[in-house]
């Protein structure tokens, strides 16, 4: 699976720099010097870091072989992917990267099927949307009060949902 890390914004200066976009918490080991980022559009790429630094509360990329601003204005839009596999798990037992809980089944601490994790959503508080049945979509805020129990190789997330939380996706 590919992962979104960043996206490239305008091009920022004369020497080929852009600014980008983060969308990862490890912008330093993403983004370091020498990294080789996947693309989307994948014709775009692979970029390889050329050189990285911060300015001005952004991040400021330069890639291999981008020799001036009309080449780095080019990328703009272009969105900067890693694949999942490249990404070592975390080592706190209560921490998980998106990636390991899309696509696990849902079910309650009875047993009963609830759907599969489709999506996370990153507010003030994390929540999980579930598929349930005929395209129904849950949301469960994603505490350990409410969300147990997590087998991501077992495939599978149970939940300890109050009365009616699952009743609202309906």
């Amino acid at each position: 699976m590919r992962l979104v890390v960043g996206r490239i914004g305008r091009a920022h200066g004369v020497r080929g720099e852009v600014s980008v976009d983060v969308r990862t918490d490890s912008p330093g080991e993403r983004f370091g010097v020498g990294a080789v980022l996947l693309t989307d559009p994948e014709s775009a790429g692979p970029l390889t870091i050329r050189a990285m630094r911060e300015h001005s509360g952004r991040l400021l990329v330069r890639f291999e072989g981008v020799k001036g601003r009309t080449e780095a204005e080019s990328l703009r839009g272009i969105a900067l992917l890693v694949d999942s596999a490249d990404i070592a798990p975390v080592d706190d037992p209560d921490e998980f990267h998106d990636h390991e809980l899309l696509g696990l089944k849902v079910q309650t601490v009875d047993g009963e099927s609830v759907g599969v994790v489709a999506d996370i959503l990153h507010n003030a508080q994390d929540v999980l949307v579930v598929k349930g049945g005929g395209g129904t979509e849950i949301l469960i805020p994603f505490v350990r009060a409410l969300v147990p129990q997590i087998d991501t190789e077992a495939g599978r997330l149970v939940v300890d949902p109050p009365p009616g939380l699952l009743d609202l996706g309906e």
